[in-house]
């Protein structure tokens, strides 16, 4: 008992030491995410803090590298026929599950078929599947009715919604229910008795888990593990208290500081800042097609007539050299971006939107605008389209809520006076919008739609099928104008041009690469 005693004396002078202190706090990853965490799953919803959530502690069978290209993660080799109808795939070995389970082709198959009735892109592929199947503990078998050419790219997109892999008894929930279990096979695992929604989220170093041997790049490669445990400060949401803890060494990593801050980051010789993703990310303003008054497309195109993008950007982002406007609703700088059609909101005016709201026979329905109040990316977004939309000749009812709470409401399909929703504002990052299929405004199956707004528009529906079978770029490219001046047409949304959201980290924390995601695997702390 003596010799306990003097062990546990020594063990607590030692951890008070200076020294000691800092090699037990390098172990420990600090972060303060970009908004709350609450909805943990994934599929459920396209929030990215529940996709970043996911990349903690799931893994993907494919990823997208920081040059766009596709690249294996959880497969190890996979083949197509001839005809390109019938893809086998084979698990790379040593992957199990945080209980220890292995990864098995049928959890796979169940991860797949829950994704796919969920994600816009999930659910195109799966209108090409005719049978999906394991083959063997390992492996796996993907038949289609007729090719298509987005099978990888697909299978392997890097942000919401991601295809996860779950396991089956899990990923067997129904797909517009949350899941209740977390248990993945990715590099952390989520300590869930440590959650505390507004306040904390915990993640352990997956000691079993086996990265791939290649570098890492974007959501591929190997995905080393270098510190013991990441901690989720959900508390800190004042912005000023955010940048002061990054100074003080409080925190380790600032994933969205407040733009009008970020100049006096810079200015830190302890703080480096940088921008992350190698494409911009695109505010929307979107519509709920359910309800009045914007069930009448005449209505929404006034409203987009009002949304000039300057007003937005300049109101959000404020650094000029930060922001853009871009006319596309395809991300600017990517294959499928185009003007072609965006005349209503590229050419309009206020009087010209004001025009169009008395034309649609607006009769003064209260709009439900949803306005986050601890998000610094959007919380003025929607301050500037009550103003814009009230000079139209709206009547504007700007609701003020957290984050977390929009994202639980945005799902409902009730009324907006029983406690549904007229219209929110939000980002996506390029990946998720870059073409037709990924982009979730164009998956118009009106109430089928996995996608809050449930637009139903069935010529987009149509144009879209086309695309997905089309295997010339030039003709894929005429495809995605033509589905875009339909989307301008019926007013799905309204883009309000696109920005830079930079990251800050103290300069001890080293490793960060570019990617589209908030990626904390391959970080060290010195």
């Amino acid at each position: 008992m003596r010799k306990l005693i003097a062990l546990l004396a020594f063990t607590t002078a030692y951890l008070s030491a200076p020294g000691a202190a800092l090699a037990q706090d390098s172990k420990v990853l600090r972060i303060v995410p970009h908004s709350n965490l609450a909805i943990l799953d994934p599929i459920w919803t396209t929030a990215y803090m529940s996709r970043n959530h996911g990349y903690m502690i799931y893994d993907t069978l494919f990823g997208t590298d920081e040059n766009s290209q596709v690249k294996p993660q959880m497969v190890d080799t996979w083949t197509v026929s001839p005809d390109k109808k019938v893809w086998n795939f084979k698990l790379r070995s040593g992957l199990a599950f945080h209980d220890g389970k292995p990864v098995t082709g049928e959890d796979v198959v169940a991860s797949l078929n829950r994704w796919g009735k969920r994600d816009a892109m999930g659910v195109a592929l799966m209108g090409f599947v005719d049978k999906l199947e394991a083959t063997g503990a390992d492996a796996f078998r993907m038949t289609l009715k007729e090719p298509c050419g987005f099978v990888l790219e697909a299978l392997g997109k890097p942000s919401s919604n991601v295809p996860f892999i779950m396991q089956k008894r899990i990923a067997e929930t129904d797909a517009f229910k949350q899941i209740e279990e977390h248990i993945g096979s990715g590099p952390y695992v989520f300590v869930r008795e440590e959650f505390k929604p507004g306040d904390k989220a915990v993640y352990v170093r997956n000691a079993k888990y086996v990265p791939r041997k290649e570098a890492p790049s974007g959501s591929t490669g190997g995905k080393q593990v270098f510190v013991e445990r990441v901690e989720w400060n959900l508390a800190l949401r004042d912005a000023q208290a955010q940048v002061n803890a990054l100074a003080k060494g409080e925190i380790d990593i600032l994933e969205q500081p407040s733009f009008p801050l970020i100049p006096g980051l810079k200015a830190n010789p302890d703080v480096v800042v940088y921008s992350y993703s190698p494409v911009p990310l695109q505010y929307m303003a979107r519509f709920n097609h359910l309800h009045k008054p914007f069930d009448n497309p005449k209505v929404r195109q006034a409203a987009l007539a009002a949304f000039a993008q300057e007003p937005f950007l300049q109101a959000q982002v404020g650094v000029k050299e930060l922001y853009r406007t871009c006319d596309s609703m395809f991300t600017c700088g990517t294959p499928y971006a185009s003007s072609f059609g965006t005349e209503i909101q590229s050419k309009s005016n206020m009087k010209k939107a004001q025009e169009l709201l008395k034309a649609s026979g607006y009769d003064g329905t209260p709009v439900v605008l949803m306005k986050p109040t601890d998000l610094a990316a959007i919380d003025k977004l929607p301050d500037v389209a009550a103003q814009l939309m009230r000079q139209a000749g709206f009547k504007v009812d700007l609701q003020a809520m957290d984050w977390q709470t929009l994202v639980g409401r945005r799902a409902k399909k009730d009324a907006p006076d029983k406690g549904g929703w007229n219209m929110f504002l939000t980002a996506w990052q390029g990946p998720d919008i870059w073409n037709p299929i990924a982009n979730a405004t164009m998956d118009t199956r009106g109430e089928a739609s996995g996608w809050f707004g449930w637009g139903k528009d069935d010529k987009i529906l149509e144009l879209r099928n086309l695309f997905m079978r089309e295997t010339d770029d030039g003709k894929r490219k005429k495809l995605a104008e033509a589905i875009q001046a339909r989307a301008f047409e019926v007013a799905t949304h309204a883009p309000l041009g696109e920005f830079d959201a930079p990251l800050a980290a103290r300069k001890s924390v080293t490793g960060h690469f570019r990617g589209t995601g908030n990626f904390y695997w391959n970080v060290k702390k010195n």
